[in-house]
């Protein structure tokens, strides 16, 4: 079936649900109500949006609150153990509530749900959940909501693999002035340690046309800013009929009339072309931020990892980035602990961190996850071992962010205002350009507009500044 017959088949589904919805709120004398709650990655939360989109057009109602639904839908992320274990904890809470309220219906997606083990466990221990299915098939969400609507079965719908992309079905977005935009799905990069090939399948790029009709769509309803989501974009349509680079899609990106604000994630280092920093540097609108992933400072970790890249030649392209774009961000990942880790390997870890002068880093303990090559392996370390060499690692990290940080005190810069602040509603809190967060005097009015800024006080990982009237 086309994408175009698959997007058609689903908004009949959507009608077809929304009659059986329709039918339960004039019983019930009031609407009802979902909560779609979200674990793990900027993928997941853009997932969500298109879940929460379908479900508004059945007739939902959408609240946060998770204990007054009644549907809630988890969409789950299994990059680590602990993702898994939060998940099972909300199951558990939410279990007494079905033994008061039968009609009560609760879902899963996502990444946890592509792992076997994970769905004989819902079929033995979880059987009041009524919906299930992974991260392929969220497409055909409308159909499946339909089944779950019109049935007292448990639903159990997961794929191995898919090539089909259906993207063209409502979404309900989070903020009304910027938007995730899948460009890609899956991962070829088989990392060692990593379950994501394994959940979210070989690497599927969309048309270039399909992305810049859907950011067009953006613009036209209030969008400003969009981040182009993939688990490496940097290998961003190489398996399309006409092959196109990542920087060639920037470059059809950036011509949209209207659209302020590109940014985009993730890029792995061996990817990442010299053609995308000489595009990032004379860009007006790609955002002055790189999030590139490090893992391991030691090139032995590295090569078992299967990184593909050598300590040396990321800092090398760390040095290619600070010349071409000073003022850009560098973040990273870096995972510590993974199996066979020495403290030295940590030494190369930290020497690396104090090289490349990361703006912020995501310092992670490694997750023995099933399936993976690491996780087979003997060589596991012992917590205390590692718990100790995490603290390096992360006390490094929190001293050079915080050094960096203040250097932009002192100069104008332009903040997309995105929220009133939560600890002060006389200021509103804004996003650089190199993704760092400023507050300042504002009020709503404010939000979803670009200001500019003079940045007066760092403040840690945040800035305080004045709005240039």
């Amino acid at each position: 079936m086309s994408n175009i017959e698959e997007q058609k088949k689903q908004l009949e589904y959507i009608a077809m649900a929304a009659d059986i919805v329709a039918k339960k709120n004039e019983e019930l004398g009031r609407k009802l109500k979902c909560s779609v709650v979200t674990f793990g990655c900027q993928m997941n939360a853009r997932d969500s949006e298109k879940l929460a989109g379908i479900l508004r057009q059945v007739g939902y109602d959408l609240i946060d609150e998770e204990t007054e639904a009644d549907f809630v839908i988890y969409n789950t992320c299994t990059v680590r153990d602990n993702a898994n274990q939060k998940v099972y904890g909300h199951l558990g809470l939410l279990k007494s509530r079905v033994k008061k309220n039968p009609e009560l219906k609760i879902g899963l997606c996502g990444c946890m749900m592509q792992e076997p083990s994970v769905i004989e466990t819902i079929r033995t221990k979880y059987k009041f959940v009524s919906l299930v299915f992974g991260t392929h098939n969220i497409y055909k969400f409308a159909e499946l909501l339909y089944r779950m609507l019109s049935s007292d079965s448990q639903i159990i719908d997961i794929w191995e693999d898919t090539d089909q992309i259906v993207e063209d079905l409502p979404v309900e977005r989070k903020y009304k002035f910027k938007s995730g935009i899948n460009i890609m799905f899956g991962c070829n990069n088989f990392c060692s340690y990593c379950i994501v090939p394994y959940v979210r399948g070989r690497e599927r790029s969309r048309e270039p046309k399909e992305i810049v009709r859907e950011i067009e769509n953006l613009v036209a309803d209030g969008v400003v800013e969009v981040m182009l989501l993939g688990q490496n974009v940097n290998s961003y349509g190489k398996n399309l009929d006409n092959p196109i680079s990542f920087s060639e899609l920037l470059k059809e990106v950036e011509k949209i009339d209207g659209l302020e604000r590109i940014r985009f994630m993730t890029s792995h280092p061996k990817d990442l072309s010299d053609d995308l920093i000489e595009v990032m540097a004379k860009s007006k609108k790609i955002c002055k931020h790189i999030h590139l992933p490090l893992q391991s400072g030691s090139n032995r970790v590295l090569q078992e990892m299967n990184r593909r890249y050598t300590k040396e030649s990321y800092l090398e392209l760390v040095d290619k980035i600070r010349k071409a774009i000073p003022d850009c961000a560098i973040t990273t990942d870096i995972i510590v602990g993974f199996p066979g880790e020495t403290a030295k390997d940590v030494d190369d870890t930290i020497d690396v961190i104090n090289k490349a002068q990361y703006d912020n880093a995501f310092t992670f303990i490694y997750s023995k996850r099933t399936g993976t090559p690491a996780a087979a392996r003997e060589d596991q370390l012992d917590e205390d071992f590692v718990k100790e060499q995490f603290d390096r690692v992360l006390s490094r990290v929190q001293e050079v962010a915080k050094e960096r940080n203040g250097y932009l005190v002192g100069t104008r810069q332009t903040a997309l205002v995105e929220e009133i602040n939560a600890h002060d509603d006389s200021m509103v809190t804004g996003r650089l350009s190199n993704n760092s967060m400023v507050h300042f005097p504002g009020d709503s009015s404010m939000i979803g507009s670009l200001v500019d800024v003079d940045i007066k006080e760092a403040k840690g990982f945040y800035y305080i500044g004045e709005s240039v009237k």
